[in-house]
């Protein structure tokens, strides 16, 4: 077997990419427009990966993330992450983002401030942008503070935060970050 692997299969919102190595999940690709376009993502980032059958660590990732993107609640806990080279703060950043629950969210300053590293949002936020493991560590459960952007996950992909809190359930009243951020006035009041 090559020291890495990849493989490229079908979800609710496209074909995603997922790279491996002996160790665990290297990566998680999400869909490009294409899927030319996401092999391509992927022999940019891991040349040296190879097209083959996943192993069964990233069977479990690929059966999780296919269950996710069908808007189901998958356990992620049993699947190991390659962390090689991830810098230990990130590495920190993304237990605590697995330790969001479902439908919540929280915000890069309340991360930080979690971490014991309470001026360090902006770190908190490119760790989040390096998060080599979408979905599988749910960075899109982290938001900027009073400016809730709909971007598009990094490393390309076509599936945006927003997106991604939907398929969760995500509500304002599920979420206080989630509300804060979505609606800049306060919520209407129940009438007495």
């Amino acid at each position: 077997m090559v020291e890495r692997g990849y493989s490229i299969f079908d979800t609710a919102i496209g074909r995603c990419g997922i790279i491996w190595s002996s160790t665990g999940v290297v990566a998680v690709q999400l869909p490009e427009a294409r899927e030319i376009d996401t092999r391509r993502r992927i022999f940019a980032v891991h040349p040296e990966a190879r097209e083959q059958r996943p192993s069964d660590n990233a069977e479990l990732a690929i059966d999780g993330i296919v269950s996710l993107l069908q808007g189901n609640d998958p356990d992620f806990s049993e699947v190991g992450l390659d962390a090689g080279g991830v810098p230990g703060f990130n590495r920190r950043v993304y237990e605590f983002a697995c330790s969001i629950p479902r439908g919540e969210t929280r915000t890069y300053h309340e991360v930080a401030k979690a971490l014991g590293a309470s001026g360090a949002a902006h770190s908190v936020a490119q760790a989040i942008a390096k998060n080599p493991y979408m979905l599988i560590v749910p960075c899109h459960r982290l938001l900027e503070a009073g400016n809730y952007t709909d971007r598009l996950s990094p490393y390309g992909g076509v599936i945006s935060k927003r997106r991604l809190l939907a398929l969760e359930g995500a509500h304002p009243v599920a979420s206080k970050t989630l509300f804060e951020v979505l609606l800049p006035v306060a919520p209407p009041r129940p009438s007495t």
